[in-house]
């Protein structure tokens, strides 16, 4: 069913959500074929919801034109822990122009421990403009844990504050003198927040 206009009438927006409590697939499949973006998402959700979506699917929403799209195939691709994508595609949805598309590849690659994109997430980690690619960038290289991005990882101990903390989460599976001595200066951080995740990753080691 197409639409005009910038938005979607309420009611085939009520007919997509009853669409994905019910798993009407035929609806959901006509939905991601949608003009309209957030009739994309909806369609997304719910044939994700129900695992209908083919790699095929996941490679076509993850290239969608809208970058709302984008962000919400990553998404739900993240909170399954498998990417259905090649590491090609993911690698140059890092680079993506939306910092939010870029941030949800990096959650993807850490969930999914997509190794092939350290490169691009040590980039990220060290250059994006965005705090929100950074902080999530940093957590994957921690969930990767090789050894050629813990000084990436210690050097992100200056960044902003959010990125600081995730930091010491990400410093979690990593060992060594360089190690110890980033957390000891980080054991006297300005946000106490920092100073707690030191104490609190101490604690449990």
């Amino acid at each position: 069913m197409a639409h005009s206009g910038d938005t979607l009438p309420d009611t085939y927006i009520m007919e997509l959500v009853d669409a994905c409590l019910s798993s009407d697939l035929n609806a959901l499949r006509n939905a991601v074929q949608h003009p309209h973006p957030r009739a994309r998402i909806l369609g997304l959700r719910g044939l994700a919801r129900a695992d209908e979506l083919s790699e095929d699917d996941w490679t076509t929403l993850c290239a969608d034109p809208e970058a709302e799209v984008r962000r919400e195939a990553l998404s739900e691709m993240g909170s399954r822990g498998r990417c259905r994508i090649t590491p090609a595609q993911l690698i140059e949805l890092l680079g993506d122009p939306d910092a939010l598309v870029a941030e949800g590849a990096a959650y993807v690659a850490g969930e999914c421990l997509v190794v092939e994109c350290e490169a691009a997430l040590i980039n990220i980690v060290s250059t994006h403009e965005d705090a929100r690619c950074r902080e999530t960038a940093v957590v994957a290289l921690g969930s990767l844990g090789k050894d050629s991005s813990r000084a990436t990882i210690v050097a992100a101990l200056v960044d902003k504050p959010t990125v600081r903390r995730r930091a010491i989460v990400a410093l979690a599976n990593f060992e060594g003198d360089d190690i110890e001595e980033a957390l000891d200066r980080a054991a006297d951080d300005r946000d106490w927040q920092v100073r707690s995740a030191v104490e609190l990753l101490r604690r449990n080691d």
